[in-house]
């Protein structure tokens, strides 16, 4: 088997992963012969962030070449891709992705770079759906209550930024209980969540990950969950189609992507 290969079959099995697109086979040098950059476009301590430490601390082990995650926010996640998918296709940088670059296409068409042609799947990694989650210090026990306070009035929904799998939670818990809110766009999902626990903003619908440890702490409740069905992480959280929102399905994804044209 390739070298580049043979590593990359053992990061999927380090991770669990649940599905890999295929490298394309060449001559190669022995690989890798030097560190790697792993350029995540959002700040510390989000869902993506965490995925990619978890990758380049199994792949530093078994590599024995370091794997260093680079955060790189901005741009709604655009200014790490545009690095990545700029840089020589040799193997040593590597992008974080989520659904949110999926969607950026859509959004910014004027994008100096192209998600199809300037680069490559590398791999799925993993999924996770989201959480309605509010202030413990609020009186909004459920997701009754909270529809009950949001009726005639806007409340503040924080995101990771526009177009992200929370603001898409957001749009879709809005149009799927006919509500208003004000969306305010952060770098990524763990300024917002300082700020929901801070008081600024109302409510986030948030990724799993990301706030599973603050809802277990007691500093922020969880009212539903956007999966199918419960959660081993949070399992005394509904779903918001056992409270009558059936439409209210979303996961977000993370993978990997290289720039185009790597072996």
């Amino acid at each position: 088997m390739h070298p580049t290969r043979r590593h990359f079959a053992t990061l999927m099995a380090a991770v669990g992963a649940t599905s890999v697109w295929p490298l394309r086979a060449q001559q190669q040098p022995e690989y890798p012969s030097r560190s790697v950059r792993y350029v995540v476009p959002f700040p510390a301590g989000g869902l993506t962030d965490v995925m990619a430490r978890m990758v380049a601390q199994k792949l530093t082990e078994s590599l024995k070449q370091s794997v260093v995650v680079d955060n790189k926010p901005g741009a709604n996640a655009n200014l790490g891709a545009d690095l990545v998918a700029k840089a020589n296709a040799d193997g040593y940088t590597w992008l974080a992705v989520t659904l949110t670059h999926a969607v950026n296409p859509a959004l910014f068409p004027a994008l100096p770079y192209s998600l199809d042609k300037n680069l490559t799947a590398v791999a799925h990694l993993a999924t996770s759906p989201l959480v309605l989650v509010v202030n413990a210090n609020t009186p909004v026990k459920n997701l009754r209550e909270f529809l009950e306070r949001a009726q005639g009035r806007s409340l503040s929904g924080g995101s990771s930024g526009n177009g992200t799998p929370p603001h898409l939670g957001l749009e879709l818990l809005a149009g799927s209980a006919k509500l208003n809110f004000l969306h305010v766009p952060y770098k990524g999902g763990t300024p917002s969540l300082n700020d929901l626990m801070g008081g600024q903003i109302e409510f986030i619908v948030s990724n799993l990950p990301e706030c599973s440890t603050l809802v277990k702490s007691g500093k922020l409740r969880a009212l539903a969950i956007t999966s199918l069905t419960r959660h081993a992480v949070l399992p005394d959280v509904p779903t918001f189609a056992e409270l009558g929102l059936a439409d209210v399905v979303l996961e977000n994804w993370t993978g990997l992507m290289m720039p185009a044209g790597t072996p």
